[in-house]
């Protein structure tokens, strides 16, 4: 069982402390991990909502985490050398090791941060960068992944991260899974800004209509003209759109959509690699193999093999 323990510094963000709660320990879903919440010491910890939350354990409980999470905290103070060794020693461990909204503050000050691309609230990046210049804050993104430290943005945020550690756990139906529970949207790229002109359309209208339209043509040779032609709208304007909408340009969404495809594809059937990328509009494997190691760091063959639990074929080492 897959251990994950919540640090609640004081006073920690309510919310951000209820996602990876809901995340990991929902009792309406299949049990994949041990949560546990623990603190600077057992007890009582204030919360920034006007109540107190009872961590069962102190910092010893980090030494047997698997993954560690830790919730935004207010005031932004140095969460002290005790919490920072503890946090140094898990990482150094190999925990993984994730923060929600300003709880990047306390992983910054425990060193881990450096030199490292990290994101928190856009309220605090700032501060963020002022604090720690060794960190690389990007504020304008949802969810930064470097691998074994990975960070997000404010409040909501937090369960886009959540989902995708699931994600990358267990593949996308285990996340899709978790989505639908707590009815939210199954995947926001980490790469979507933060704060929108816009709320995303509803389904049926505008942009939203046109990308399910892609979605369903993946397969085919997409520009974003044909996009703003079927959304009825000049490429400009298009383009704008997606902007305020998404966060991101309409090419690079629909690079995202496939690879979120193939990467669904390679989990759940055994469709050679070529077939998979020709079914995505990713055009060729070797194509397909380029975008996976950027997007997973794996290759499609290893992916493949993590997430249906076989090793990979020897004759498809590489593919």
């Amino acid at each position: 069982m897959h251990a994950v323990v919540a640090l609640a510094l004081p006073a920690v963000e309510a919310f951000d402390l209820a996602i990876p709660a809901q995340v990991f320990a929902d009792p309406g879903l299949p049990r994949r991990y041990e949560f546990t919440v623990c603190a600077p010491a057992a007890g009582l910890v204030r919360s920034t909502a006007g109540f107190s939350v009872h961590a069962e354990h102190g910092l010893d409980a980090l030494a047997a985490a698997d993954t560690v999470v830790v919730p935004g905290y207010l005031p932004l103070g140095d969460p002290g050398e005790r919490v920072c060794s503890a946090l140094r020693q898990a990482a150094a461990r190999g925990a993984r090791m994730v923060s929600v909204c300003t709880g990047a503050f306390a992983l910054a000050a425990a060193g881990l941060l450096d030199h490292r691309r990290a994101t928190t609230h856009w309220q605090y990046a700032g501060q963020l960068a002022a604090r720690y210049p060794a960190v690389k804050v990007d504020p304008d993104v949802l969810w930064v992944d470097e691998g074994a430290v990975l960070t997000s943005a404010g409040l909501a945020a937090g369960i886009d991260l959540c989902v995708q550690l699931v994600r990358a756990d267990h593949g996308s139906e285990a996340a899709v899974s978790v989505a639908r529970r707590m009815v939210v949207a199954p995947h926001r790229d980490g790469g979507q800004a933060q704060w929108l002109e816009r709320p995303v359309p509803a389904p049926g209208e505008g942009l939203a209509a046109t990308c399910q339209w892609a979605l369903e043509h993946l397969a085919d040779r997409l520009t974003v003209a044909d996009l703003a032609r079927h959304a009825g709208w000049a490429p400009r304007t298009l383009a704008r759109r997606f902007a305020a909408e998404t966060g991101m340009a309409p090419m690079h969404w629909l690079t995202a959509a496939r690879v979120r495809e193939a990467r669904r594809l390679l989990e759940a059937t055994d469709l050679p690699v070529e077939v998979i990328a020709a079914l995505c509009g990713l055009g060729t494997a070797a194509n397909l193999r380029l975008h996976l190691a950027r997007d997973a760091g794996a290759t499609p063959t290893a992916y493949r093999a993590a997430y249906q639990g076989r090793p990979p074929d020897a004759g498809e080492a590489g593919s």
